[in-house]
């Protein structure tokens, strides 16, 4: 039976609106940063950028990075692969995503709206040939971004990528990381290279960088666990793919969270965290690894660390036809941007 008097208020409300008119404040607000009139952008038109945000490729070019608060930008280098190659192409395949955003609707926020950001481009490399150069690069190019007072997010590339990020990040004070992986990469060097995908996190606790008990790695399994003595040693809290099935992701949130404490805290999304039926196109593929909504749920559990830059890494499209390790690369980095902008937030009081 239909209530009339509802139906003539709903009515009444919405059947002169346009798509784009909204009653609830929150609702509205977000609206607003979206339409004009009742037209809103077209998500498959003009340049593809990381989110959708803005592209300002000159902002490197200015002191203050024109004043954004938040850098999206793309590393695209895998020289540091041990297996598969590809993750070269990831921020493209990242970029390319239409449908992330703009409302992460669990932590009811918008959060390229609440803080300026865009996507500045790739970080410029010399040499496509030289591992050590492109890290040389990467730092250099961060460590910039950081003197300017701007967080960093960054979308990879191989995970070595994130040792030359931490030294850009965690140049001032050793930082703690919220790392989600099927692997440890705390590996020692191989054939003469200390900088390949399996052991930055080794190498920036040497370096000063990264503060071992405050490291928390989620979702670990696989083979390789016997490389991973160092993670141990150090005093870093590993949490394997089992643990998580085990404990539930509630109580995976509340350790991870004692362990960062309140201190800056970077975050590395490697893809291959997520099992390869849902992420199969990443080099380094395990199965037994996390569904997308438990990825999605740790991130949203770890609100209220101070996020001080983060990563997503690992995506190689080349080995996915239907496109969907993007598509969570890019909802994984969407969500990291909320926790950055609360973070913001706290910092400014």
């Amino acid at each position: 039976m239909v209530d009339e008097t509802r139906l003539r208020r709903l009515r009444e409300r919405y059947l002169g609106a346009h798509g784009g008119e909204m009653y609830d404040p929150h609702f509205s607000a977000v609206a607003e940063q979206q339409f004009s009139g009742e037209r809103r952008k077209w998500p498959f038109a003009d340049v593809a950028t990381l989110l959708g945000a803005p592209y300002r490729p000159e902002a490197p070019d200015l002191p203050d990075f024109g004043g954004l608060d938040f850098a999206l930008l793309g590393v695209p280098m895998d020289l540091g692969v041990t297996n598969r190659a590809g993750a070269r192409n990831g921020p493209r395949a990242v970029r390319a995503v239409e449908r992330v955003g703009p409302y992460e609707h669990v932590l009811r926020m918008a959060p390229l709206g609440e803080a300026k950001f865009a996507d500045i481009g790739d970080v410029p490399m010399r040499s496509r040939f030289s591992l050590e150069s492109c890290h040389e690069d990467i730092e250099a190019f961060l460590t910039r971004i950081v003197d300017a007072g701007v967080v960093p997010l960054s979308v990879g590339g191989d995970h070595s990528i994130s040792l030359p990020i931490l030294k850009a990040v965690g140049a001032e004070q050793p930082v703690g990381m919220l790392h989600i992986d099927a692997h440890c990469d705390t590996s020692g060097p191989y054939e003469g290279c200390k900088f390949h995908h399996g052991g930055p996190f080794r190498q920036a606790v040497l370096d000063g960088v990264l503060d071992p008990e405050r490291v928390v790695q989620i979702g670990i399994r696989g083979g390789a666990e016997y490389l991973w003595e160092f993670s141990y040693e150090s005093g870093m809290t590993v949490i394997h793919a089992e643990d998580l099935a085990q404990l539930g992701v509630d109580a995976v949130v509340a350790k991870a969270k004692q362990a960062l404490g309140d201190g800056p805290t970077y975050v590395s999304f490697d893809i291959d965290s997520l099992d390869p039926g849902f992420a199969p196109g990443t080099g380094t593929p395990e199965v037994g690894g996390l569904t997308p909504r438990e990825g999605l749920a740790i991130l949203r559990g770890c609100m209220g660390i101070d996020v001080v830059g983060a990563d997503v890494v690992e995506v190689s499209p080349s080995y996915d036809p239907t496109n969907i390790t993007a598509q969570a690369g890019a909802q994984m980095l969407f969500t990291l941007t909320c926790l950055a902008v609360e973070a913001r937030k706290r910092r400014r009081g």
